[in-house]
């Protein structure tokens, strides 16, 4: 007798549906899985055999046993079958009477003792198995609340192989789980470490609230102790809040990653990555054997800060100039090739020498010219090309620490970001791919940053002194975009070109940051 039910293979972010074709015959024992299976799968055998008989389920005869994983030209992965072939094996051998086993999806590894353990990749299945109309979806108990965020499908949770016979089976009840995503989302107010508690540093916090208004990679460098760390940690608290959208998408690298968050799969705050500077390539980008997201997708649609920023290998760099640019991470194995979305805010922080204290005003700096300039040409140009925000932090001396108060609270810059953000979602609808300033493409600059005589005549005197490749042209028109955003302003004028202009720091002629 054949028996089918339904699971799905990860591909990226996405699913494929996996039908589950189980045949059990009478005859001499034997249990053959075919469908391009990995070990993993391979394996499945062992652990589904003695799942059943651990689980009270006897054999009275022997079968043999042929599982067919459709399509064959798909590769499969991993231990997510397990529980769709026990429960199709035992349909098989007539221990369970539900004549409607292929109206659901089953998810789940099984342990020897028939427990269902929890696996990656729920959530892109549970969404791919209700758009092919699948009425419910039996998964690890512990994956129940990520598969409960899709509306329009059950995620039933079940916790052992006998409990997801009992339910098939109509014995037991199970309550399926439903989460309104949406709702969650609201109820994140952007709380964390607030910019109150950043004393000084006016210019710097004011550069940091026009790159997240807009966008906006920005680089901060200064000596140690001037604050970079404590300023780049709090930018999450002044990003404004996710829609559910960007949730559901966040929600799914997670699940693909196995990377949980505050005890669950599902996203509801912006990501914030801070991978140390000694990871390959590999871990920022993506990738490897069996390919898997990066940073930089597990930073979509929030932040990855790169501390010590000249200390991350030139490969590792070099390999995130693609998805700044283009938003997403096309990774090409001899096992797949899979597409990550990646559209972060970077966040970078250096100091500018190796001894960390050039141009400092309290210590003198112990390096020499040539080991400051090979210092920070470890950051490349087009990689600089890239960063639309470049500001030196200055240390506030110990003297004044006292004196100052604190700054505006997070809560206060939030609103004003929020703001320009809904100003231009308003001015991108209907362009597909694009939200914020920095996003914007080159050839909509002319009809988005309308300028003012004073503004045209500022923009070649800038790009003249500075001599300035045309992506930072456009870098400097994007950001003086955003400076208008936030104070509400339909055209672009001389001092938000003044401004823009003011964060290239590094664009300034000489031979170093600071020449």
């Amino acid at each position: 007798m054949v028996a089918k039910c339904y699971s799905g293979a990860v591909v990226g972010v996405d699913a494929l549906p996996v039908e589950i074709e189980v045949n059990a015959s009478l005859g001499a024992s034997s249990f053959a899985i075919v469908g391009l299976p990995d070990a993993s799968i391979r394996e499945a055998k062992d652990r589904v055999s003695t799942a059943i008989k651990n689980s009270a389920f006897k054999k009275a005869r022997e079968y043999a046993v042929t599982v067919n994983l459709a399509p064959a030209d798909v590769r499969k992965e991993g231990p997510i079958y397990d529980l769709a072939i026990a429960v199709c094996l035992l349909k098989g051998m007539g221990r369970i009477e539900n004549q409607h086993l292929d109206d659901y999806a089953i998810i789940g590894e099984l342990s020897l003792s028939g427990e269902v353990r929890r696996v990656r990749g729920v959530l892109p299945i549970v969404m791919e198995m209700k758009r092919l109309g699948k009425r419910a979806a039996l998964v690890p108990a512990e994956n129940a609340d990520e598969a409960s965020i899709v509306d329009g499908i059950d995620a039933v949770p079940v916790r052992n192989l006998r409990e997801a016979v009992q339910y098939l089976n109509g014995e037991i009840e199970i309550t399926s789980r439903h989460t309104d995503l949406a709702a969650l989302v609201r109820l994140d107010d952007g709380c964390g470490d607030d910019f109150a508690d950043v004393k000084g540093q006016t210019l710097v916090k004011r550069a940091i609230e026009v790159a997240v208004a807009g966008g906006h990679n920005i680089l901060m460098i200064g000596s140690p102790g001037s604050g970079k760390t404590m300023l780049a940690r709090r930018v999450p608290s002044i990003l404004p809040p996710m829609s559910a959208e960007e949730a559901l998408e966040v929600s799914r690298i997670y699940s693909v990653a196995g990377q949980a968050k505050g005890g669950g799969m599902f996203v509801t705050a912006r990501p914030f990555r801070a991978p140390h500077h000694t990871v390959s390539s590999i871990g920022l980008l993506g990738g490897g054997t069996h390919p898997m997201p990066g940073e930089v997708s597990l930073a979509h649609r929030g932040v990855l800060f790169l501390d010590e920023f000249a200390e991350f290998p030139r490969s590792a760099l070099e390999v995130m100039r693609q998805p700044l640019e283009d938003g997403h991470v096309a990774v090409s194995r001899a096992a797949a090739a899979c597409d990550y979305p990646s559209r972060f805010m970077l966040v970078a922080a250096m100091n500018p020498c190796p001894c960390g204290y050039y141009n400092d005003t309290t210590r003198e700096c112990r390096c020499t010219q040539s080991q400051i300039l090979k210092y920070q040409r470890r950051i490349s140009g087009p990689m600089l090309d890239r960063i639309d925000i470049q500001v030196e932090v200055n240390a506030v001396p110990v003297n004044d620490l006292d004196r100052l108060d604190g700054g505006e609270p997070s809560r206060e810059i939030r609103r004003r970001v929020t703001a320009a953000r809904a100003l231009q979602a308003e001015r991108y609808r209907g362009m597909p791919g694009i939200s914020t300033n920095a996003e914007a493409k080159s050839r909509d600059l002319g009809d988005i940053c309308r300028l003012t005589a004073e503004a045209r005549g500022k923009v070649r005197e800038v790009i003249e002194r500075l001599s300035l490749s045309a992506r930072a042209h456009d870098r400097i028109l994007r950001v003086a975009r955003t400076v208008a955003d936030l104070d509400g302003r339909a055209d672009v004028g001389e001092m938000d070109i003044y401004e823009a202009a003011g964060y290239r720091r590094l664009d300034k002629s000489g031979d170093s940051f600071w020449a």
